[in-house]
């Protein structure tokens, strides 16, 4: 869960697996603020089926979703917001700051994201599934349920920059989920095909991710 600063290990009963035998599935990944959202659109787009941890995380934390009563019960009702949905914001602080927090949280969404990831793979019945991981290099699990690793790359200053952006983050915090996911080398070095997105117009970024899912149709065939 990205926003959070936790894997998405997911560790469901069953790793997901392709909907159909020619079903080529592909782990996306990127540090935050690399743009990796946007290459998933595009992919969405172009016939992919998409798997988004972080949504279904943010599913599973919004008001009334099913994560929220265990929460509650090992954290109390100061992480709540005033919808009744998790309040990310402070979460992601403690969380930062406490690693018996942060494995107390994962115990709880990583099983219920597991299962809700398996559920969608198998019901899609398009011939590439997208796992949107957003730690996938991190999990140490991640690259060995999925055939192919994509990384979307930019520049440690442009993922600031674009963090920065966002509403409710400062530097020091944008600087600490930066430290704390893996180094641009690291998810170079894990990836079977690199999507640049630094300096590069949407069109530009759009051309490249259609011939990378296109060859991989091809694969198919």
């Amino acid at each position: 869960m990205a926003g959070l600063g936790l894997t998405t290990d997911a560790r469901a009963p069953d790793p997901p697996r392709a909907p159909r035998a020619r079903a080529l599935r592909i782990g996306l990944t990127g540090g935050i603020g690399s743009g990796k959202s946007t290459v998933a659109g595009v992919l969405v787009q172009l016939g992919a089926t998409l798997i988004d941890t972080d949504r279904i995380a943010r599913d599973l934390t919004a008001a009334g979703g099913a994560a929220m009563p265990p929460i509650i019960g090992a954290f109390g009702a100061g992480v709540v917001d005033t919808s009744g949905a998790l309040d990310r914001v402070r979460m992601r602080t403690h969380v930062f700051h406490d690693a018996v927090a942060r494995r107390r949280l994962e115990s709880i969404l990583h099983p219920m994201i597991g299962g809700e990831t398996a559920r969608q793979a198998a019901a899609s019945d398009r011939p590439i599934v997208v796992f949107d991981v957003p730690l996938l290099v991190e999990s140490g699990r991640w690259a060995a349920l999925v055939d192919r690793v994509w990384v979307v790359d930019c520049s440690v200053a442009s993922q600031r920059a674009r963090v920065l952006a966002r509403a409710g983050w400062d530097g020091a915090t944008a600087d600490a989920v930066i430290a704390q996911q893996a180094t641009r080398a690291q998810r170079r070095a894990a990836a079977d095909a690199v999507i640049d997105n630094d300096s590069v117009s949407l069109a530009a970024l759009a051309d490249d991710v259609g011939v990378l899912y296109r060859t991989s149709l091809a694969l198919l065939s």
